[in-house]
């Protein structure tokens, strides 16, 4: 629940950072808190709004970081290293979303996301997506966007997925390049602890791999699938052969 508070201990957990971390984060006011007599606390859905705009704002050196420590965390509750393949499915990817406004496009996506029978309260999750967007546009550079709720709200999922759409045409989605966006991800996590990890596998696959190409070009959608999960692949067995020297420094 968004309104729910976190210890020091908690809030480090929850952001993959060491207590050492955070609490330089605290005295540089970095970070959203709140005093309660002697005792520092977190909001819960302050901490998610602030993880994942450090999430899609990260530069690249920030974001493999993040991405390394998230999914050094997820060995504890996931079997497979790979996300991808258990959250998207092909049924949950339309290549020919009619939208034509930011607003239609949250409209339209929540839709695909209804298909999945995974959404509990689609009018609660197009309100939230349109919240998250109000504080801080998720459309990044290269003409994609990371569409996610304000706070993450278990109560609106029955399980976790995520849905992917293209829409027919460019929509000004507020990318800090000013350019348009046509990709559109719909992360939807109902486990706490997988919705930042996503956010941050999925940044890393689409900045650090060649897909995005494919992803404006493929017409077929098992097959843009298929690259997809061979995004990811590879970039996970580059993260393999680079750990080494990544751990040596």
């Amino acid at each position: 629940m968004p309104y729910r508070t976190l210890d020091l201990a908690e809030a480090a957990s929850y952001l993959h950072l060491t207590r050492v971390e955070l609490e330089h984060l605290v005295r540089t006011s970095d970070i959203p808190f709140v005093t309660r007599g002697s005792r520092i606390a977190f909001l819960r859905g302050a901490l998610d709004e602030w993880a994942s705009r450090r999430i899609l704002g990260a530069a690249p050196k920030s974001l493999d970081d993040i991405h390394r420590r998230s999914t050094q965390a997820s060995q504890e509750y996931l079997e497979a290293e790979a996300l991808l393949p258990s959250l998207l499915k092909p049924g949950q990817i339309d290549l020919q979303l009619p939208s034509k406004t930011k607003k239609s496009a949250l409209r339209d996506i929540v839709a695909l996301a209804e298909t999945t029978g995974a959404v509990l309260d689609p009018a609660a999750l197009r309100a939230s997506l349109e919240e998250r967007e109000e504080l801080c546009s998720t459309a990044l550079p290269g003409g994609f966007a990371l569409l996610h709720s304000r706070h993450h709200q278990e109560y609106l999922f029955e399980s976790s997925f995520i849905a992917f759409a293209r829409t027919l045409q460019e929509i000004h989605f507020g990318s800090p390049d000013g350019l348009p966006t046509r990709l559109f991800f719909l992360v939807c996590c109902h486990d706490e602890r997988l919705h930042l990890h996503a956010l941050a596998r999925l940044c890393t696959v689409l900045l650090k791999s060649d897909v995005v190409p494919l992803l404006f070009s493929l017409s077929d959608r098992d097959e843009l699938y298929d690259a997809l999960i061979a995004a990811e692949k590879a970039v996970l067995e580059g993260r393999k052969r680079t750990r080494p020297a990544i751990e040596s420094t």
